[in-house]
């Protein structure tokens, strides 16, 4: 079963990501943005790099190919990690962002891809065959670090991209207050996730035992 859904988890994210990409270039290149601009604006999305992040995890797991070109992701942090991450794009997106806007076919069908299923398929797989009771307390810090370096990221680009990925980031528009107070609860929202992941990840491997 663990190794049906490393496969279906590898297949589904490259279509997801590869099918997004291919709409939302030339959709933002309608939209004003150069080439070069398009692509920088495609992979300012938190969901775009944790779906990468979760495909390469399952390409690292899949072969000793895959396990060369990508070691790191191979690590039990790394996927506990990337388990955290995802859970957090489908509960930000499905109690915040779906209702802010109405996708129409392939960006649609990109958004349940993205957004349901490959967080679906990851976090089934990591149940039943990443966890493994090796993560540590110690590891939600480790973990901090990318959506810190993503929160850095998007406030800084904004005043020069005159843009943000996500509305509740736009300093502009809500205020720095808004903007400080959303950024407080998303990085309390990832260190729960990090201790339930944590003690998940050590109930499974007692289970197993």
């Amino acid at each position: 079963m663990g190794r049906f859904l490393q496969i279906a988890g590898l297949t589904i994210g490259l279509i997801g990501l590869v099918l997004q990409f291919a709409i939302t270039i030339p959709a933002s290149m309608a939209a004003g943005r150069s080439l070069l601009g398009s692509i920088v604006f495609y992979f300012s999305f938190f969901t775009i790099l944790t779906n990468i992040a979760a495909v390469l995890v399952h390409a690292s797991l899949g072969s000793p190919a895959g396990y060369a070109w990508f070691p790191a992701f191979a690590g039990r942090r790394m996927r506990t990690g990337v388990a955290v991450a995802i859970t957090l794009v489908f509960i930000i997106y499905h109690t915040v962002l779906a209702r802010l806007w109405q996708p129409q076919g392939l960006f649609l069908f990109c958004d349940i891809l993205l957004h349901g299923v490959t967080p679906a398929i990851f976090l089934l797989w990591w149940f039943i065959a990443g966890a493994d009771g090796s993560t540590r307390w110690k590891d939600i810090s480790w973990w901090m670090i990318y959506p810190l370096a993503y929160l850095a990221y998007a406030l800084i680009r904004a005043p020069f991209a005159g843009e943000v990925p996500y509305p509740f980031l736009d300093v502009a528009k809500n205020g720095a207050i808004s903007v400080a107070m959303w950024s407080l609860g998303l990085t309390a929202l990832f260190v729960v996730l990090g201790v339930v992941a944590v003690l998940v990840d050590h109930g499974v491997a007692r289970l197993r035992k």
